[in-house]
């Protein structure tokens, strides 16, 4: 089965054609991400129009990697939620046009549930497992039963993981988007030159996530540590950062998984990019770290039309809606 996967959901334009949920014929996507440097953040109004500038050249583009047709296509699949509604919009509507016109069913992807399915384009994972998804957006901890059917367990409780890497790297005038350029710099940093505190929360919020405080802390140590003689420069602050960020990642999955009993963990998501976040997790010896491969880690097609596979009896109807939030029972904790 051939299906046409289109993501739109933030300021990556993304089509891709997937066979049998894991046969990765086409991935092709398009970035707006320079449009948006100047202001250190994705404008949702330029996000859309890019889109729209965007979603049929990245189509046609996707076809022709495929060598294949709109005819040889199943079904269409679409992120509908969460994301930035102006650019979600965009794929839905592109997603309903083709729909109609071509007799295709038509099926929604919950984007995180997309994340999620990452690993599985190039790996066999058992279920249930636990599954970290990390980005700009969401840190979110979960407990995956089967495909697209999960149980949240943790969140962040305000900064996502990925935004407060963009909000430290904005303060010290690094540039933008944050992440990879704090990795980058995390590499050449001197452990313990600085130290920032490892946020842990406790009773029911022991699973979730904070990264206002560290966040903060950050931004507003750099006169502290200068009168207390700590050599501070964008090096050592980097991975003082990085290491403060990613090992409550790390701890609060390692309880979890000794808590459920689970020991195979996934991780996904844009964050999932970073270098010392894949050493952390792929050498545990607390339990097995499944991967997806670095293209799969930001926003993709692949992962809509591969979630969607398994999930195609799901069809949707023209009545399709887009929401910024997360609106399915799937997330509720048992």
């Amino acid at each position: 089965m051939i299906i046409l996967g289109i993501d739109t959901s933030c300021d990556d334009t993304s089509v891709s054609i997937v066979e049998n949920g894991n046969k990765v014929l086409s991935s092709l996507l398009t970035s707006s991400i320079n449009a948006h440097k100047d202001f250190q953040g994705v404008v949702p109004e330029i996000a859309a129009r890019k889109h729209l500038e965007s979603i049929m050249y990245v189509l046609d583009s996707a076809l022709k990697e495929a060598n294949c047709s709109l005819d040889d296509i199943d079904m269409i699949a679409v992120t509908n939620r969460p994301g930035l509604l102006g650019s979600l919009l965009v794929g839905v509507s592109t997603a309903k046009a083709l729909s109609f016109s071509l007799l295709k069913p038509l099926i929604a992807i919950d984007h995180i549930a997309a994340h999620i399915y990452s690993p599985h384009l190039s790996q066999d994972i058992e279920f249930p497992y636990i599954a970290l998804v990390v980005s700009g957006g969401h840190t979110i901890l979960t407990e995956v039963e089967d495909y697209g059917v999960y149980k949240l367990i943790g969140t962040t409780l305000d900064d996502a993981v990925g935004e407060a890497y963009d909000k430290v790297a904005k303060s010290l005038n690094l540039g933008y988007p944050g992440g990879p350029i704090i990795d980058k710099l995390a590499k050449e940093g001197q452990l313990g030159a600085i130290e920032y505190p490892i946020i842990s929360l406790n009773g029911v919020d022991k699973y979730n996530f904070s990264y206002s405080g560290l966040k903060t802390a950050c931004i507003h140590s750099t006169e502290k540590y200068l009168k207390d003689g700590y050599e501070i420069n964008n090096e050592n602050i980097s991975l003082a950062f990085q290491v403060s960020a990613i090992e409550p990642l790390y701890l609060k999955t390692l309880e979890y998984v000794k808590e459920s009993g689970i020991n195979r963990v996934t991780l996904s998501g844009g964050v999932a990019c970073n270098s010392y976040l894949r050493e952390r997790f792929s050498n545990s010896n607390d339990f097995e770290c499944y991967l997806p491969e670095l293209k799969y880690t930001t926003d993709n097609a692949a992962m809509v039309a591969g979630l969607a596979y398994h999930l195609r009896e799901e069809v949707s109807d023209f009545s399709l809606d887009c929401f910024s939030r997360v609106l399915s029972k799937k997330y509720n904790r048992k």
